[in-house]
C-alpha cells in the first residue's frame, strides 16, 4: 500500500530554556494578525459600515473571545468527563484542544458586548469578520497537520499519510482538506462576494454564506476524518463535528433569509 511519510516537523519552532514557541501558537498569531489587517482593508473600502478603527479596537476582544470560547467548547463538547477530573488542564492550551464551534460562540459573544458599546449594527460588523475568519481557519488546520493531530481515517489513496500517532496505516490528511476548503476556498468565495456592493448592503448575508459553507465543508470532510477517540460515532453514525455543524448551517440559512427580506 502506497503512503507518504509524515514530514518530520518539530511542533516546537524554537525554545529558550523552559519557554517553547510552538507552531500552534504561531498559527493563531498569524491568523489574528492577518485577519485584523484584512478587516481593516475591507472596512476602509466600505465607508458606510463599521470603521477600520472599530476593528482595530476589537482585536483584543476577538483574541479573548476566540481562545476562551474555543477552549471551553472543546472541554464541553469533546472531553467533558476528562477535564471534570483534571480541571487544571483546562488551562493547558499548548497541549492543543480547541473547538471551532466553541470559538465561534466566543467570538459572537465578544462581538455582542463590543458593538453594544459602539452602537454598531451587529451583522454589518460580523460580515467583515466572516470574510477574515477563513484566514485563521486555514492556519489552524495547517498547525493541526504539523502537530500530527486530528488526522483522517485509513485510506488506500496514494496521498495517504502515516501519522506518528495514527498507527502504521496511511490515513487521509484531513487537516489539509480542511485547510483548503475552510481556509482557501472559503476565503476566495467571500472575497469575491464582498466586492459586490449590492451584497455588502445586505447585513448578515456574508455572515450567512460563511456559516453555510463552513458547515457544508466541515460536514463533508468529517467523512474522511477519524472520529475523536473518546467519542467515536454518535447518533446515526455522525461525528460530533457533523452534529455541531447542523445548527451552524441552519443559522446561516436564517441569516440569508433575514438579509434578503430586509433588503426587499
Amino acid at each position: 500500500m502506497l503512503a507518504l511519510a509524515f514530514p518530520a516537523i518539530d511542533p516546537v519552532l524554537v525554545s529558550f530554556g523552559p519557554i517553547a514557541i510552538r507552531w500552534y501558537a504561531i498559527s493563531y498569531l498569524a491568523g489574528f494578525v492577518l485577519g485584523w489587517w484584512y478587516c481593516m482593508v475591507l472596512a476602509r473600502a466600505n465607508a458606510a459600515g463599521p470603521t477600520s478603527k472599530d476593528y482595530d479596537d476589537f482585536l483584543a476582544w476577538a483574541v479573548i473571545g476566540t481562545v476562551l470560547g474555543g477552549r471551553l467548547g472543546y472541554v464541553l463538547f469533546y472531553q467533558f468527563d476528562y477535564y471534570l477530573n483534571a480541571p487544571l488542564e483546562v488551562f493547558y492550551v499548548w497541549h492543543g484542544g480547541m473547538s471551532f464551534h466553541g470559538g465561534l460562540l466566543g467570538m459572537l459573544a465578544a462581538t455582542w458586548f463590543f458593538i453594544r458599546q459602539r452602537k454598531l449594527h451587529y451583522f454589518a460588523f460580523t460580515d467583515i469578520l466572516a470574510c477574515a475568519t477563513p484566514i485563521g481557519l486555514g492556519f489552524g488546520r495547517i498547525a493541526n497537520f504539523i502537530n500530527g493531530e486530528l488526522f483522517g481515517r485509513v485510506t488506500e489513496a496514494s496521498w495517504g499519510v502515516v501519522f506518528p500517532r495514527g498507527g502504521n496505516l496511511p490515513r487521509h490528511p484531513s487537516q489539509l482538506y480542511e485547510a483548503f476548503l475552510e481556509g482557501l476556498v472559503l476565503f476566495i468565495v467571500l472575497a469575491v462576494l464582498a466586492r459586490i456592493p449590492a451584497l455588502r448592503k445586505k447585513e448578515g448575508f456574508l455572515s450567512g454564506i460563511f456559516l453555510i459553507l463552513y458547515a457544508i465543508f466541515r460536514f463533508g470532510v468529517e467523512f474522511f476524518r477519524e472520529p475523536d477517540e473518546q467519542l467515536g460515532f454518535l447518533f446515526g453514525g455522525a461525528t460530533m463535528g457533523q452534529l455541531l455543524s447542523l445548527p451552524v448551517f441552519i443559522f446561516g440559512i436564517i441569516l440569508i433569509i433575514r438579509a434578503q427580506r430586509r433588503a426587499a
